[in-house]
């Protein structure tokens, strides 16, 4: 199958996030086994959701992990001109949810598989396919975690497929998403004095965290990225119930992206500090005020891979591009470092397209996508 058809097959399983995948697994399961290769399930408790790996070529140290996710983000609400889950091609473009965050580097090598097994690969090429990437890059580190333990040898490198349109990308910053609950006083808003509203406190706690990442901009940079610093951003806010009631809740939600250079863990302590001081002033007037931080996902550990790194250099050959990049969003890449592996970021398409409506992945994209897995091949084989 060439690399169009299997992306309009991966495109057409409308998989997101928390729902079971393994009819799409089950296929690309099914797809590996006609070339004779085992392929392992990692699932969640349940058994309703499950990532997979595979080894191609030689039991020897040194190998490559091709890594991509199955789930995609959700399409209610945007104005699509085509079925989402339908890939459409039109004026040289690939239209479809996931046709390139990330099913088009799902689709460059499964279409290489046949060359791959064909070789005479001097150390393996691993598959490594995830699930729950986009709530949080949650499967990963047991996904990493699992290939390190099942295979009796160590791979070397990681190769994620993120869309960067084929340029090569050592650096990411870390990411956590936190739930912020505030429980203040009912009563009336001409009280406001007597009371503890929840929105105003709310207010203090945001304009702590944008004065934190003020901070934060003013101590450490890494020019590497754009914007070169770490930040905090409130990106929804839910509370009270009338104008002249005053809030007895709101709850709103933030997000940390941290440089390589500052730690996440850090900076929501600093926050919980904040909270746990504010929380023991405000009971004063109110004795059941309350502040609760509940964090949405594990933080995510950036990525930061040296430009010198010989993984960089095996990426530039293979791709074609040899000017190293950063970006600010966050992909599996760093969990995989975590695990062991050389990682780099490398793939097809654009991230201006993922997660909006009408995604696509370009034609010639997805032909350098499968150009850079085949020289992968060439260059590994005997």
């Amino acid at each position: 199958m060439t690399a169009k058809e299997i992306l309009a097959k991966l495109v057409s399983f409308d998989v997101l996030s928390k729902q079971n995948n393994l009819d799409l697994v089950n296929w690309i399961t099914d797809y590996i086994k006609q070339y004779n290769i085992e392929t392992v399930y990692v699932y969640n408790e349940e058994k309703t959701q499950a990532s997979l790996h595979c080894r191609i070529g030689p039991a020897v140290d040194g190998g490559i992990i091709l890594s991509g996710h199955t789930d995609v983000v959700p399409v209610k609400g945007q104005p699509w001109d085509t079925n989402p889950f339908e890939l459409v091609e039109k004026e040289g473009k690939l239209y479809g949810r996931g046709a390139c965050d990330m099913k088009g580097y799902l689709a460059c090598f499964l279409s290489v598989l046949p060359k791959m097994v064909q070789a005479d690969l001097s150390v393996p090429i691993y598959f490594a396919i995830s699930y729950d990437e986009e709530i949080g890059c949650l499967r990963a580190p047991e996904l990493a975690e699992h290939i390190n333990s099942y295979y009796s040898e160590k791979p070397k490198y990681a190769i994620i497929g993120e869309p960067s349109m084929m340029q090569p990308i050592v650096g990411q910053k870390g990411v956590l998403y936190v739930e912020t609950t505030v429980n203040g006083s009912q009563g009336h808003s001409s009280r406001i004095e007597k009371e503890v509203s929840a929105i105003h406190e709310s207010t203090r706690l945001i304009l702590w965290l944008e004065n934190k990442m003020k901070a934060l901009a003013s101590n450490t940079r890494n020019e590497s990225f754009l914007p070169p610093h770490s930040t905090l951003h409130v990106g929804q806010i839910k509370g009270g119930i009338a104008t002249n009631v005053v809030a007895g809740s709101t709850v709103f939600q933030w997000d940390v992206r941290s440089i390589p250079e500052d730690s996440i863990t850090d900076i929501v302590n600093d926050f919980q500090e904040y909270c746990n001081e504010l929380q023991g002033e405000k009971r004063k007037l109110f004795p059941d005020f309350k502040i609760e931080n509940e964090l949405l996902h594990p933080p995510v550990p950036g990525l930061q891979t040296d430009e010198d790194a010989s993984i960089v250099d095996l990426v530039s050959e293979i791709s074609g591009n040899n000017r190293p990049s950063y970006v600010a969003y966050a992909t599996e890449a760093g969990q995989f470092a975590e695990a062991g592996f050389e990682s780099i970021i490398c793939g097809p398409g654009s991230i201006e397209q993922a997660h909006r409506a009408n995604e696509f992945i370009s034609i010639e994209q997805l032909k350098l996508g499968v150009q850079m897995i085949e020289n992968l091949v060439e260059k590994i084989s005997t």
